[in-house]
């Protein structure tokens, strides 16, 4: 009876092993099955996002990736970010490479075509940018006529730059190209985000913000998903929803806005 009895205690810690082995494998099975939210973006708009080294490493940061953790932490997913040019991200969602679009994003009726957008969640004023010599030669909307222009590619920007009479314009993908091409004297004007200007003319010497104020009503950004994934987009606006009631969105803003004059 005895020797039973010591068989029958081996059997149960060995069960009671075999079940705790199982637990754990099981919540390592569940951290590696969380699901991945990827968000694309073109990193070279300070503060919205741009390359910034922290700890010894370079990381893409700005308000926008601030959101894109809210969103991702909200729906207990790991956030993946993918850097690109501006034209490229519109395609790349239409074929499901990305999950979100956050990169200062006007919803236009012709974007709308092609993908669903969340509710906006910050608008900004557009500002012109010259070489610190020809501020008050563009220093009204009228003086940028017959202009060259330095403009990012299917942006907001190149919309208005269209509207002004004459304007000779150069479309890059990246922000930084528009600075080169202004530092050069290849281009002499420039519309940007303010937001994105006033980051920009802090780090080059030699760059200015005119008093000419471009004006549109398209100015406000949000974010793109892959058209039908209604789901998606309201679990956005749940996200957007609460960081405007916190107050978070300008905080973000704030941050960021000193991160990238630093």
């Amino acid at each position: 009876m005895k020797k039973m009895g010591t068989m029958k205690m081996v059997l149960c810690l060995m069960l009671a092993v075999t079940v705790l082995s199982a637990c754990g494998d099981n919540k390592s099975e569940g951290d590696s099955k969380r699901k991945t939210i990827v968000m694309g973006t073109s990193a070279d708009f300070p503060p919205y996002e741009f390359h910034k080294v922290v700890d010894g490493k370079d990381q893409v940061v700005g308000f926008d990736i601030e959101i894109a953790k809210q969103i991702a932490a909200d729906m207990d997913a790991n956030l993946e970010i993918k850097d690109m040019n501006f034209e490229s991200l519109l395609g790349e969602l239409s074929t499901g490479r990305i999950d979100m679009v956050i990169s200062g994003m006007t919803p236009k009726e012709e974007r709308k075509l092609q993908v669903d957008f969340s509710n906006n969640y910050y608008k900004a004023e557009q500002a012109v940018v010259v070489r610190e010599a020809d501020k008050e030669k563009y220093n009204t909307m009228k003086a940028l006529e017959g202009a060259s222009f330095g403009i990012q590619n299917s942006s907001i920007q190149e919309d208005i730059a269209k509207t002004i009479p004459g304007a000779k314009i150069t479309g890059l993908s990246k922000i930084s190209d528009i600075i080169m091409q202004l530092n050069s004297g290849r281009v002499d004007v420039s519309i940007m985000e303010k937001p994105v200007a006033e980051a920009y003319i802090k780090n080059v010497k030699g760059l200015v913000i005119t008093d000419a104020v471009p004006v549109n009503e398209e100015d406000g950004y949000a974010i793109g998903v892959k058209k039908g994934n209604k789901e998606l987009v309201k679990q956005i606006n749940t996200t957007l929803d609460r960081l405007k009631s916190e107050n978070k969105i300008e905080q973000f803003v704030s941050e960021a806005s000193e991160l990238s004059t630093k």
